[in-house]
């Protein structure tokens, strides 16, 4: 007989090609309880930690889980933008890269440090009117944000010798950033400012708050006959929780 699970908090590695509400839902099907919820959303396109908050007791601290600072790894391709600004959008544009110097990629990457507004993308989760922005840009409607504040704490190449070029026409970064803040428009913004243009083509979230990516269950899991098992075996407890975010 199966162990009853009241309520807990789980750190899921997110794949490719998954929205995180199909991650919920597998939580869900393999908890067997429908009160489970996600601690701040990745796109379709993203990897990486996703906190999934099961029972009413961890789903009321999604919020307070969510205030903490996070942790991403993106690759940029300089030269085009696209509608979404990542992979599953439309190309709008496309312009020669040219040849940037190290110091010319590296003084444009300090502008992005610190304190800033940022305008939140089109296509997001963020709400108007009860539904997402999301739904209205798939019809042609695009609804604008007013920009909001956020905080970029590093921002740094992890391919910092590469020449970047139009046979080399990639940035890989990392950002250690505020909550809210969109590291495809990040992106995006970084390409407008090096005037060519850029798109995100991958992004990995390893670190939200005080969880890691490393103690997280892989999302293929979820799939399979012991997912249960797996989830329960590193399962947080909300008195856990509660007294890491003190």
């Amino acid at each position: 007989m199966e162990s009853e699970f009241e309520a807990g908090v789980f750190l899921v590695d997110k794949p490719e090609g998954a929205s995180s509400f199909y991650i919920v839902r597998k939580v869900r099907k393999a908890l067997g309880m429908k009160k489970v919820g996600h601690a701040g959303t990745l796109d379709p396109f993203a990897t990486g930690l996703l906190v999934i908050c099961a029972g009413r007791p961890a789903t009321k601290m999604i919020s307070q889980i969510m205030e903490g600072e996070k942790e991403y790894f993106a690759t940029l391709r300089l030269g085009i933008e696209t509608t979404t600004q990542d992979p599953e959008g439309e190309v709008v544009a496309e312009r020669s890269v040219g040849s940037l110097s190290v110091e010319r990629v590296e003084s444009c990457l300090a502008q992005f440090r610190g304190e800033q507004l940022q305008v939140p993308p089109i296509f997001s989760a963020l709400k108007h009117k009860g539904k997402p922005l999301y739904h209205y840009a798939r019809k042609g409607i695009a609804i604008e944000k007013p920009p909001r504040n956020i905080t970029i704490h590093r921002l740094e190449r992890t391919n910092a010798g590469a020449e970047v070029n139009d046979s080399s026409p990639w940035i890989t970064i990392r950002v250690v950033c505020s909550k809210g803040t969109y590291i495809r428009t990040l992106g995006a913004d970084i390409g407008a400012a090096l005037g060519c243009g850029a798109y995100l083509t991958a992004l990995r979230r390893v670190r939200s708050g005080l969880f890691d990516i490393n103690n997280s269950v892989p999302g293929k899991c979820l799939i399979q006959d012991d997912a249960r098992d797996r989830l329960l075996k590193s399962v947080l407890s909300v008195a856990d929780v509660c007294n890491l975010l003190q």
